[in-house]
């Protein structure tokens, strides 16, 4: 007899649990043990931005804590990047000078160019990522060829590869298109086969969706369109099933790793493609969901670290085996 209120009850009150999982979150350790979904700074990529000039370290402000570097400053940026264990790093670059075409994008001294080389030069055992996309070099701001007002998908594709092919000359480990051009990886593939480079990975951008979390990268990337939207060639935020035809059509292309971008409001997206294809998925942890985090933190009005922690985990755990983020050497402070 058990009182309880001054009156004497019958114990227990119901059956007892034949299950209690409460059991096995009795402490760090023993959660630890028993999480089915971890997550390593190796798993993740860095995105740094290169820009023309020298002994340039300028915070971008709608990325805090993210910087314009000048090459001699992102080789040093790369070495810490290195030393804390994060996979990689992929490479945007802001021209020196911009046209219609984006002839910098593919110069054998362009800032990317460049940066590959100083990097390189510094890391041993850092990725090299680069993105392949015409809209941080074109004047225009549009990721192809515009004629007539409207971007032109065919005559991309060939700046594109000589894009691409620019990139492995310099070094890249990886080359990664992000540009929706249709077709643009079979013809990246085929003249990356034809230069000699027939065992250099790519990393297609095969569901990017049309999304308003781009804000902030557009002025870290000085990318944004001068007339009209990308909506013409980035997908539309209702599809599911359209992205796992985009999947398919650059797996059949030569891609070797799926990325979808953006990635918290489309870990349905990510799950879908992880149990449709036999590659490994990529996830792009985007400026505007960064940016929404560091400004909330700013404010006070949320735990910074654990926010961070939960939000890649909920990546890592929808399916992405990679993990582009700009709070990568945050977490990796923290690993």
């Amino acid at each position: 007899m058990t009182p309880l209120g001054g009156r004497d009850l019958e114990w227990p009150l119901m059956s007892y649990p034949d299950e209690r999982p409460r059991r096995l979150r009795k402490s760090e350790r023993l959660r630890a043990m028993v999480r089915e979904t971890t997550l390593t700074p190796a798993s993740l990529i860095y995105p740094l931005f290169v820009t023309a000039g020298n002994g340039i370290r300028r915070e971008i402000p709608s990325l805090p804590d993210c910087y314009h570097l000048s090459v001699d400053q992102v080789a040093r940026e790369a070495e810490v990047v290195e030393k804390l264990g994060i996979g990689g790093v992929i490479l945007f670059g802001l021209p020196s000078a911009k046209d219609p075409v984006g002839s910098e994008g593919y110069a054998d001294d362009g800032v990317v160019q460049q940066a590959i080389r100083a990097i390189r030069s510094v890391c041993k055992e850092l990725l090299v990522v680069t993105d392949v996309c015409l809209c941080e070099y074109t004047s225009h701001g549009h990721c192809g060829v515009v004629e007539q007002g409207e971007v032109q998908n065919d005559p991309t594709l060939e700046l594109l590869s000589r894009m691409a092919v620019s990139h492995a000359k310099a070094g890249a480990h990886v080359v990664a298109p992000s540009d929706m051009m249709d077709g643009r990886v079979g013809a990246i593939r085929d003249a990356l086969d034809a230069a000699g480079f027939a065992g250099l990975p790519i990393l297609s951008y095969a569901a990017k969706y049309a999304s308003a979390f781009y804000g902030p990268f557009r002025e870290a990337a000085d990318s944004a369109p001068q007339f009209g939207d990308r909506r013409g060639y980035q997908m539309d935020p209702g599809n599911v099933r359209e992205a796992l035809r985009e999947v398919r059509l650059d797996v059949e292309e030569g891609a070797d790793i799926l990325m979808v971008k953006p990635a918290l409001p489309y870990l349905d997206v990510i799950r879908a493609v992880k149990e449709s294809v036999d590659r490994p998925v990529a996830a792009y942890n985007v400026s505007g969901e960064y940016a929404m985090v560091k400004a909330a933190a700013a404010k006070g009005w949320i735990d910074e670290e654990r926010m961070m922690r939960e939000i890649l985990t909920s990546i890592r755990r929808a399916g992405a085996d990679v993990i582009l983020t700009y709070h990568a050497k945050d977490f990796a402070r923290r690993a």
